[in-house]
């Protein structure tokens, strides 16, 4: 079933259009990779489908029940988030708080849920650790059973493997898989080739005014895809 539906949006700010006439599908299930030349437009296109600002024109539309809140939504990481003077338990309870209802304290059952994702990505031995204490790949992990907390529909991913070491980024790609074989829905913006290589449904190519989407076959046979991936050293054949 289908989730969003984007009709020949056009994206920017204060009226000018980084990207026209952008149509695009996300279903249940997908994993949507997200990639293109920096400046192209793949950080308006987040802010928008978050609801962070509007489409300068047509629609993007939410079905099927889902809600803009229930989008678990993993940004680049930042120094202030490596920071964070929270244990790992807080940071993960705090991807509730836009859904939450209490004025003070969490429910039991968001604790439960808590550890839960934590477990899922085996965190959960490392739930009253300082955030601030563990390795780049773990604070991944750890902002991953943060958006998590939000949904189990749909994942928002920017850039989740920037500054991890090549074994750190292997693990990641491996959870975000076996999250996606799962049912959950995956959107990722990425500079690696790899995931969208190996794990993709389907691809949206930002450029600079143009794009492509479609499935990850389609986009190989592409001439925005075949160029792509000869400069980024992959040619496909």
């Amino acid at each position: 079933m289908r989730l969003i539906e984007g009709n020949d949006i056009a994206i920017g700010y204060e009226g000018d259009p980084v990207l026209s006439g952008l149509s695009f599908t996300v279903d249940e299930g997908d994993y949507l990779c997200i990639v293109g030349e920096n400046g192209s437009g793949k950080s308006t296109f987040i802010k928008t489908v978050l609801s962070l600002i509007p489409p300068l024109s047509g629609s993007i539309v939410f079905e099927n029940g889902l809600r803009q809140n229930e989008i678990g939504y993993l940004p680049q990481q930042s120094g202030i988030q490596r920071d964070f003077p929270s244990s790992v338990m807080e940071v993960v309870l705090s991807g509730c708080l836009n859904r939450h209802k209490r004025l003070f304290g969490y429910s039991k059952e968001e604790k439960e849920r808590a550890v839960y994702e934590l477990s899922r990505l085996g965190m959960d031995s490392r739930k009253l650790s300082p955030f601030q204490e563990l390795s780049g790949g773990q604070q991944q992990r750890v902002l991953l059973a943060r958006a998590l907390m939000a949904t189990d529909k749909l994942i928002l991913l920017d850039e989740p493997s920037a500054a991890l070491d090549a074994s750190s980024t292997a693990e990641l790609y491996g959870i975000i898989d076996s999250l996606n074989d799962s049912g959950t829905a995956i959107m990722m913006v990425t500079h690696d080739i790899h995931p969208a290589l190996n794990a993709a449904d389907t691809i949206l190519h930002l450029s600079h005014g143009s794009y492509f989407f479609g499935t990850r076959d389609g986009y190989f046979r592409s001439e925005m895809g075949r160029n792509f991936l000869k400069e980024a050293g992959h040619d496909h054949q």
